[in-house]
């Protein structure tokens, strides 16, 4: 019943969003609501689970959407992304945007949380969009899957450490068969993006912020200089993860200023301030409320709320137990390296976090792993590897980087499950073959 449940709220999300008009706010909000009642969870369970889901979501990735939004403003508005957009197509050409943003999107979320790599490459997505005169669809779903491929399938992200920590799979081994299987699983989410998604035309410009007369400008900034507020906080974050002090095994002062620094918060304000030396002559009225801090705080307002509304849906479902029924309920069947890849499959689509379906698979798999026969070291690492391939499968209102991906790529519920939750299916699907065939040629 639960899984029938699950079902009947993602059709209720879709009926309230496209067809009613209903703000997703309101919608993910009821739906929850809904949910818990007929899941049977305890009253003080869905009030707790509604406090602990948007208070926890947003503590998270909150600030970062805001500040990730402002800096995205200083670039539209000085004409920063355009230019970057020039120059990056100069190199790769007009017809190869997509494959370049899911590439660059694969770099950046190895060492950077998804969630933060959309928001710091999305004015210049957009902006590449633009001046290639394509659609934004194409170039919104190659960067979303291509941030999702690395951030499930290769350590240094959470998810996939603490699934090869479970399982007792060596971290190197995990990385070195986890890169080729996931540039596989890249590849087939940039043919899914450029063949099926850009089919969906979407205007750059869909909010009005890269209008000819803002991003056009004599005076904007160099290609260099509009980069540093992008690249500075990311290698700040991957400085961050380089000298941990869990990993290294020591601590000093600079490791922990380091630490501090590249907190993704702290990073994108450092970002931000650099944005103030992208203005030809800053005129602080840029900064008060009827200017662009002002204006793109008001934007992402909606933005934040979603996501924090897509946080209490996702706890509400957790908190219901759904994953531990649906574990048990298929961790019977025999299906030799796909049984990991369905497990996770099934835990983040009914409970939206990928890093939670990592690691409940793991821990579901963890005291079956001999009697599977997955007991040398070859095989653990591919076990973590089709987790993370499950945790990918499917990306939907449940999961923070769908409202993320789709509101800042301008599509409504209807379209986003389309192309996103399908990519991110084509995603992980891919990834599950490749490791199936990696078991039968390494074991």
């Amino acid at each position: 019943m639960a899984i029938l449940y699950l079902l009947l709220a993602v059709l209720l999300i879709i009926l309230l969003t496209t067809k009613l008009k209903v703000h997703p706010f309101l919608a993910l909000f009821i739906t929850s609501i809904l949910y818990g009642l007929f899941a049977g969870m305890p009253y003080a369970d869905i009030i707790t689970s509604i406090n602990d889901g948007f208070g926890g979501t947003l503590g998270k990735i909150g600030l970062i959407i805001v500040l990730g939004v402002i800096i995205g403003a200083f670039l539209e508005n000085t004409g920063g992304a355009y230019a970057i957009a020039e120059k990056v197509l100069k190199v790769i050409g007009s017809k190869r945007v997509p494959t370049a943003m899911g590439v660059i999107g694969y770099i950046v979320s190895i060492p950077v949380f998804a969630d933060s790599g959309f928001l710091l490459l999305n004015p210049l997505n957009k902006s590449l969009s633009k001046k290639a005169k394509i659609s934004l669809s194409g170039t919104g779903i190659a960067l979303g899957l291509g941030l999702m491929a690395s951030h499930t399938m290769v350590p240094p992200t959470p998810g996939p450490i603490a699934a090869a920590g479970i399982l007792g799979a060596d971290l190197g081994l995990v990385i070195a068969l986890g890169l080729p299987i996931s540039i596989i699983a890249l590849t087939a989410s940039i043919l899914f993006a450029t063949k099926y998604a850009a089919r969906t035309y979407i205007d750059p410009d869909f909010d009005g912020s890269l209008s000819e007369n803002v991003v056009a400008k004599k005076d904007a900034p160099t290609a260099l200089k509009a980069s540093i507020p992008i690249v500075i906080p990311i290698l700040l974050i991957v400085l961050r993860s380089l000298f941990n002090p869990d990993r290294l095994g020591y601590t000093n002062q600079f490791i922990d200023i380091i630490g501090f620094v590249g907190e993704p918060i702290i990073a994108l304000l450092i970002g931000v301030f650099l944005c103030l030396l992208l203005p030809k002559k800053l005129n602080y009225d840029m900064l008060a409320t009827s200017g662009w801090v002002g204006k793109a705080i008001k934007d992402c307002a909606s933005i934040v709320l979603i996501t924090g509304a897509g946080g209490i849906f996702g706890k509400i479902l957790q908190n219901s137990g759904i994953a531990e029924s649906l574990g048990n309920s298929l961790s019977a069947l025999n299906i030799g390296i796909f049984l990991p890849f369905i497990l996770a499959a099934a835990i983040k689509s009914a409970q939206g976090s990928s890093t939670v379906a990592l690691i409940t698979t793991a821990s579901i798999m963890m005291p079956m792993m001999e009697s599977l026969g997955f007991d040398s070291a070859m095989q653990k690492a591919l076990v973590v590897i089709a987790i993370g391939s499950g945790s990918a499968v499917v990306s939907h209102a449940n999961d923070s980087f769908f409202w993320v991906v789709t509101q800042m790529s301008g599509m409504n519920v209807k379209t986003g499950y389309r192309l996103f939750s399908l990519g991110s299916f084509v995603l992980g699907a891919t990834g599950a073959i490749a490791v199936f065939f990696a078991h039968l040629i390494l074991t």
